[in-house]
């Protein structure tokens, strides 16, 4: 099957609906992607990449069922990788001596992976061209580490269509090509997973392509990626959103993601995340459990954020695996410009705290004090928690707050240090409150009513819980452990009786 892209380009690639793994396992694909192919005919005809190796058959037979093979001039590897090259092996074996164009680097991958080293390549640098027929010219511009060394782009005189690689595309699957017949939504949350999961590293190098790509001053009329969607409409918007991606993007944002042995690191993080919504509402905070959600969700929020905040339960005093794995992928991303503290709960030791603090400071990140818990949270230490993220909210904030900062509580970042504030907060055994509640003149002093220690929000048994389907006068050793607060949505044990 083909589709008809401009004037004398048609796509010939393979639609993948089934696929989610990118990279191994590293990168999980939510709608599927495709391999886009191109087949142009002018005078002479090219064949810019092919696809992935699992479609190398189909990709031979329904390229037959378009042209004669042997009418292919040259073919265009603009990437040597096998979601892009995949099908060479067996495109080659049927026309064994057609040239095939890439930058020098690209042979040392094609011949990696075909092991074929007597085929017929013709290396090309930026700014070399080759005249293809009725007045058209094929140019092309290396792109190192975009994202691989051998990486370029092919741009097509008198159709002024870019073919850019990887670059403007994204893991995305639709039966319609084209930018402008796609959900919109949906392709702007793919270009920016792509984006933030393999492009952020390059951030700086993706600037200064762009930069000299536009510096050839060639109209730029169509985008046509190697995945996703082909940039017909105003194509010149996904260049601009690149362009403020790669330049230490952020929002209002702060995501904060943690492993938890026993739910204490998660009722922190609960409380944290209310402390910020508390001082700035108007903040986008996201709480993730690493466990249990889409790693690559994950990263596309920290690079989404202004700063993040890091939890785990120390095991064998080190951190949980799965946030040792994060904070390996965040070092590799090189995330530029953002903000970090560590939090967690502990037993005898605390040491998986003090390692996340390391290995964010290492990473480049801005640190902020740490915080840790030692066994599970009661109501006072809650209540620390729900302050430090009202610190940390004011310490990050964008745009002025009502509330003063009340004390400093960044620490070092240079790479070299290792020691850091922490506040810790120490969980005693019986914890005196005194818990003033606006509607305790309701109350009578007998009236078992129970108060959650962290938002003040009272249990009264004569009323139950409806919206949890606990009827009135249920007594509160009769609630069930499922219970949530209705407004904090912490559990039973942040609850105490009510003083009234």
């Amino acid at each position: 099957m083909t589709i008809h892209v401009k004037n004398n380009i048609h796509w010939v690639g393979q639609r993948d609906w089934e696929v989610q793994d990118f990279h191994g396992t590293e990168y999980k694909m939510t709608k599927g992607t495709s391999y886009n192919s191109y087949l142009i005919r002018e005078e002479k005809t090219i064949l810019i990449d092919t696809v992935d190796h699992r479609f190398s058959q189909q990709f031979i037979q329904n390229l037959e069922m378009e042209i004669d093979l042997k009418t292919i001039d040259f073919i265009v590897v603009n990437h040597a990788e096998e979601d892009h090259s995949g099908a060479l092996s067996a495109l080659m074996e049927k026309i064994p001596n057609t040239p095939i164009y890439c930058t020098e680097a690209a042979i040392d991958s094609i011949v990696g992976h075909h092991h074929h080293p007597e085929w017929n390549f013709k290396t090309v640098k930026t700014g070399d061209s080759i005249d293809i027929g009725n007045g058209k010219q094929l140019v092309f511009v290396e792109a190192p580490m975009l994202h691989w060394p051998d990486s370029m782009m092919t741009y097509l005189t008198g159709d002024a269509v870019l073919f850019s690689n990887d670059a403007f595309g994204q893991h995305y699957c639709d039966e319609r090509l084209f930018n402008d017949e796609v959900d919109q939504n949906e392709l702007m949350e793919q270009c920016l997973r792509y984006y933030s999961n393999i492009l952020t590293p390059f951030s700086s190098l993706v600037t200064a392509k762009i930069k000299e790509v536009l510096s050839f001053n060639l109209p730029v009329d169509m985008i046509a990626t190697s995945h996703g969607i082909v940039w017909r409409d105003n194509p010149v918007q996904i260049i601009e959103q690149y362009l403020e991606w790669a330049d230490n993007y952020q929002e209002d944002r702060i995501t904060i993601f943690y492993d938890s042995m026993s739910n204490n690191t998660r009722m922190m993080a609960d409380a944290i995340a209310q402390g910020i919504h508390d001082v700035d509402p108007g903040v986008a905070v996201k709480v993730f459990n690493v466990s249990k959600h889409d790693k690559n969700e994950i990263l596309a929020n920290v690079f989404r954020s202004k700063g993040i905040l890091v939890g785990s339960s120390t095991m064998n005093n080190v951190m949980m695996p799965k946030i040792a794995g994060m904070l390996e992928e965040i070092t590799g991303l090189r995330f530029k410009a953002k903000k970090a503290a560590a939090f967690g709960s502990y037993g005898w030791n605390g040491g998986a705290v003090d390692r996340i603090h390391a290995r964010l400071t290492d990473a480049g990140f801005e640190t902020a004090v740490s915080l840790k818990t030692k066994w599970r949270p009661d109501g006072k230490a809650m209540r620390e928690c729900r302050e430090h993220g009202k610190s940390i909210a004011k310490l990050w904030a964008k745009h002025p707050l009502t509330s003063p900062v009340t004390a400093p509580m960044m620490a070092a970042s240079a790479p070299q240090v290792r020691s850091q504030p922490v506040v810790q907060v120490e969980t005693p055994a019986v914890v005196e409150r005194e818990l003033i509640n606006p509607s305790s003149e309701a109350h009578p002093s007998d009236c078992q009513c129970m108060i959650c220690t962290v938002c003040n929000w009272v249990y009264d048994p004569a009323q139950g819980e409806p919206n949890q389907g606990i009827e009135p006068g249920t007594t509160w050793s009769d609630v069930p452990d499922y219970f949530l607060c209705p407004e904090c949505h912490l559990g039973k044990d942040v609850f105490v009786e009510f003083k009234g």
